[in-house]
């Protein structure tokens, strides 16, 4: 457990360096395109800087984009005291508690770290749920919390919004410029290969938050409770009611305990989120080890 948490600490340097570098590599395309080394520098400072932004301001803007409302112990007291307790449990700050109105049975964890971190659930997965059930999805999002998977992730959607904005401007560029350099076909092309790059770096974001960190949230949260059959259960209420929201959001979906986005998106294609029957038999496996 211990080694992993570490590894999370260290992938978020990769991390950071391969997007960096990508950015790097878009703003020579801009460079290029403008015959200015001073553009590349502008570009780096800039997308630099939005990513710096985007980092900071990460947890209220996941938060702001699911429409997700702080709430107090008076307000849910079941939820609250749910979070309450697991946090002793995992020896945690007591993260802020916010809630997503929203039918469909969902959660996820955000910030930087433990010190400044929430926990959110939709209101479909507090009516759903009994106590273990919803004890045992709490507690996986808590040890995403324990295992800086929030870190990862934070990291992961700040650098997603600095190259997608850099590769806007690219194709703004591209369609709006009046300049000779409007009619190459080099400059049509680069600017088409930027356009298809942000998407698809966005996926790859995702896909930094492995399928390999959910089991892990699972195993932890399990072992947490003590309970392995309260998520198991949970899951499996899940799958039969299904996890999509209302308010599709690709940039924020790598955060959510179960998929959050509609199946026939072309993300899904590249899912962080395992098959809910493979976590369920995985969290047999726990059951028939004790």
């Amino acid at each position: 457990m211990y080694s992993q948490i570490s590894a999370n600490k260290r992938k978020t340097f990769y991390i950071l360096a391969v997007f960096l570098l990508i950015i790097a590599g878009l703003a020579m395309i801009l460079g290029y395109l403008y015959r200015s080394t001073s553009m590349i520098y502008t570009v780096l400072i800039i997308g630099s800087v939005y990513a710096f932004i985007s980092y900071w301001a990460g947890t209220r803007l996941s938060l702001a984009l699911n429409g997700a409302q702080e709430i107090q112990k008076k307000d849910n007291p079941r939820l609250y005291r749910i979070v309450e307790n697991l946090s002793i449990t995992d020896g945690l700050p007591m993260p802020k508690v916010y809630i997503i109105n929203d039918p469909a049975p969902n959660a996820f964890a955000t910030g930087r770290d433990p010190q400044h971190s929430s926990v959110c659930a939709t209101t479909g997965l507090i009516d759903i749920m009994n106590d273990q059930e919803l004890e045992g999805v709490m507690a996986h999002e808590m040890s995403h919390i324990k295992n800086y998977d929030i870190r990862v992730a934070m990291i992961a959607f700040a650098l997603a919004a600095a190259i997608s904005l850099i590769a806007d401007i690219i194709l703004r560029i591209t369609i709006f410029n009046n300049d000779d350099r409007e009619q190459s076909p080099v400059f049509v092309i680069l600017g088409i290969v930027a356009i298809i790059l942000a998407p698809i770096v966005a996926t790859m974001v995702q896909l930094a938050v492995s399928r390999r960190r959910e089991y892990l949230a699972d195993a932890s949260g399990a072992l947490a409770t003590r309970y392995p059959e309260g998520l198991e259960s949970a899951l499996a209420k899940i799958e039969s009611t299904g996890s999509v929201l209302k308010k599709q959001n690709t940039a924020t979906a790598h955060f959510f305990f179960a998929n959050p986005l509609k199946g026939h998106s072309v993300t899904n294609l590249f899912s962080t989120h395992p098959p809910i029957k493979d976590r369920i038999a995985k969290l047999k496996k726990m059951e028939d080890n004790e």
